[in-house]
């Protein structure tokens, strides 16, 4: 029995097999809007060691 997923882009069902050739996504679009929001930050994993302004863009720099 194979899985079916959906896709993380546009939530279709997705056949998880190796016919699925661009799995977990339906397609090569979805596979490229969901590379594209990487690039430009939309998505991006947190950095647990980071202090909280770090993490907000918020950190400033000591004078020398």
């Amino acid at each position: 029995m194979t899985a079916v997923v959906k896709c993380p882009t546009c939530q279709r069902p997705v056949e998880w097999s190796e016919q699925s050739r661009y799995r977990p996504f339906c397609s090569e679009r979805c596979r490229l809007i969901d590379l594209g929001a990487w690039l430009t930050e939309q998505h991006k994993i947190p950095d647990e060691g980071a202090s909280p302004e770090e993490s907000s863009g918020e950190a400033h720099s000591e004078p020398l």
